[in-house]
């Protein structure tokens, strides 16, 4: 008996939608992580990208436990020398909910072209309403 290695032709991809409302960020984002690299399938293949699309709504009621809101720093780089930039998770939050989301499912995923292509699977949205009805995602609850 032979080990089942998927194909890319036969990957059957479905549509999901997380609701983060209430839950924790790195909670919901690894329950994202694992959609996006198909780790619950039954044909789940390490070399082969076998993930679904997945959706998350109401980024912006996504909560950090303790005092994470206030420490918590975002680092990122310009490229001119001197220019490293530092966001506080209180202010990412409040402006951009969906990039805090958004990093802390790139840090869950692999730093490989299997992870970089599972990153384009995903849609976050700061309300209730997403564009994507007509895919006819199902709900995740964890």
């Amino acid at each position: 008996m032979s080990t089942f290695m998927a194909k890319p032709a036969e990957i059957q991809r479905k549509w999901y939608v997380i609701d983060a409302a209430g839950k924790p960020l790195g909670r919901t984002a690894t329950k994202v992580a694992d959609l996006l690299r198909g780790k619950g399938k039954p044909e789940f293949t390490p070399h082969v990208d076998c993930g679904d699309h997945v959706i998350v709504i109401n980024a912006e009621k996504a909560v950090l436990t303790g005092k994470k809101l206030e420490n918590k720093k975002y680092y990122h780089h310009t490229g001119y020398i001197g220019h490293l930039k530092e966001v506080k998770y209180a202010t990412l939050m409040a402006t951009k909910p969906e990039k805090a989301m958004e990093l802390a499912v790139k840090g869950m995923v692999p730093d490989t072209t299997i992870g970089r292509a599972a990153l384009t699977r995903l849609r976050v949205y700061k309300g209730t309403e997403h564009l994507h009805a007509a895919q006819k995602p199902e709900t995740v609850e964890f």
